[in-house]
């Protein structure tokens, strides 16, 4: 097993062992420690939650044929350097071609769009990395929109750095898909990604103890391996994006002295779609779950649009997501509604992969208490498609549309026909400790004429089988108010696309 990292600089090749393992990403750049010489200080600091995009930098990986390295951008700062086994990070000092700038860089320059230049690492490689997504593709205005809200400019400079991103020639961008594509360096990582990895390891009886100066950092590349570092260790800490340790980290609120990341291994990363039914690994990343559903589950994947930044969507799984088990997460009220299930591995007798199936609803036992032994792992989510007749509507609201968390989230899963509702499954988050089904409501609904007043009597029966507290996203009151509303925003939703034929 190997005992170190290995991953690319700017297409310089690391191999990392000690204190620097469980540094984040920006600390490792900007204190000198990846050139040993000269900081790399083009990727900025400012809020270190993962919001503002200044720390933008492209990470790329194989390929699942191992033919190319696929690049994507994420936040440096709530990433850690033991995510990078067998990566490739290009950082907005690697972009340019010796002393010309890159062709996103002249466009800025052209357009005059950095004022104070804070920020204006982050959009040139945020940037870049829409190139590398749509190679040779000119983006839209919308497209650009959308790319660009994990980036924020405090000058307030947004009008000329969109006039630059429209002047990009993409024929002629030279992202960092295309520049740091070396066979020598493809084929390393991908040798490297079928190595399992144990990094700065810690005597047994040390571990969790005493604070520790290196974090032990085992990196599976096989299901196998995962669950036997989890048996063998199950205080460790379970890491896939890092996207809310990364916060809690910067915070001074939580450092883990053992991590086992699961990001990298092949069964957790699987997308397959069958008859009814769409299967996520757990280590998939948001925006695959995105492209997964974006034709089978659309109303999902418009939900998943506001799901953090692009880079945190390149980052954060659905399996963290669940794990976290925070009652205002945007993904759970869909699946509570779904009736999806999870599919729990460890290790069994002799050696061999068990599984067991849990309903989503079962899985949550309280506020982040779950039915998950200390030995077991989330391997998949079982998704159900909605069959003809069916439809779907999900609402988050939140203070701003974008990177903002909900104060309150609301599924409706409804059957419809002759008029009448068949069946009716809601689900609320934001408004208790866990997601919740709202019964009454759904008695309300079932077997009843589809109109305003049916839905509005279900509104009402769900606000009385809530309980919300009171926090600096909304009043208690504000939330039962909002639950009520929904039910008849969504019969005008629901309504706006059926026939006439279901309309009372």
């Amino acid at each position: 097993m190997r005992d170190h990292l290995v991953f690319y600089l700017n297409g310089a090749r690391q191999e990392v062992r000690g204190p620097a393992v469980g540094m984040t990403v920006t600390d490792y750049l900007r204190y000198g420690v990846a050139c040993r010489t000269k900081p790399l200080t083009g990727t900025k600091v400012a809020c270190a939650e993962g919001d503002c995009g200044a720390c933008t930098v492209l990470v790329g990986r194989p390929s699942a044929d191992g033919a190319r390295l696929i690049y994507n951008t994420i936040d440096a700062c709530i990433a850690f350097v033991y995510q990078l086994d067998h990566a490739s990070v290009v950082t907005v000092e690697g972009i340019a071609d010796a002393d010309k700038l890159s062709t996103v860089q002249q466009a800025m320059v052209d357009c005059h769009g950095s004022q104070c230049g804070f920020c204006t690492p982050g959009f040139v490689m945020a940037l870049h990395g829409l190139q590398a997504e749509r190679p040779g593709q000119e983006l839209s205005d919308e497209e650009l929109r959308i790319g660009l809200s994990g980036n924020l400019c405090r000058c307030t400079g947004y009008t000329q750095i969109l006039e630059a991103a429209h002047a990009v020639d993409a024929k002629q961008c030279a992202t960092g898909d295309s520049r740091y594509q070396v066979p020598a360096m493809l084929e390393d990582l991908v040798e490297r990604s079928s190595e399992s990895a144990r990094v700065n390891p810690a005597p047994a009886a040390g571990r969790n103890g005493a604070p520790a100066t290196h974090v032990e950092a085992v990196i599976p590349a096989t299901l196998a391996d995962l669950l036997a570092a989890r048996a063998e260790n199950p205080d460790a800490k379970l890491v896939a994006g890092a996207t809310d340790l990364g916060v809690q980290h910067n915070h001074g609120r939580f450092t883990p002295e053992s991590v086992i990341v699961a990001s990298r291994v092949a069964e957790l990363m699987r997308v397959e779609k069958k008859p009814g039914q769409l299967t996520i690994g757990a280590a998939v990343t948001w925006d695959r779950v995105e492209q997964a559903v974006v034709e089978v589950l659309p109303e999902f994947a418009h939900i998943l649009s506001r799901f953090g930044s692009p880079q945190v969507r390149h980052a954060g799984t659905m399996g963290g997501n669940l794990a976290n088990a925070s009652p205002i997460a945007d993904s759970i009220p869909l699946l509570y509604a779904a009736g999806a299930t999870l599919q729990l591995a460890s290790l069994g007798s002799g050696k061999k992969v068990g599984t067991r199936s849990v309903e989503i609803q079962d899985f949550y036992l309280g506020y982040k208490q779950l039915d998950l032994r200390p030995d077991e792992i989330i391997e998949s989510i079982n998704l159900p498609l909605p069959a003809e007749g069916t439809a779907v509507k999900l609402y988050k609201v939140s203070k701003r549309r974008d990177m903002d968390i909900s104060t309150v989230t609301a599924a409706f899963w409804m059957a419809w026909g002759s008029g009448q509702v068949k069946s009716a499954r809601v689900a609320l988050g934001g408004v208790g400790p866990t997601v919740v089904r709202a019964p009454a409501a759904e008695a309300a609904l079932t077997g009843a004429t589809w109109s305003l007043e049916t839905c509005r009597r279900a509104g009402r029966a769900a606000r009385g089988e809530v309980h919300p507290i009171s926090d600096v996203r909304g009043a208690a009151d504000y939330r039962l108010q909002l639950v009520e509303n929904l039910f008849a925003k969504c019969f005008h939703d629901l309504s706006a696309d059926l026939p006439a034929s279901e309309l009372a």
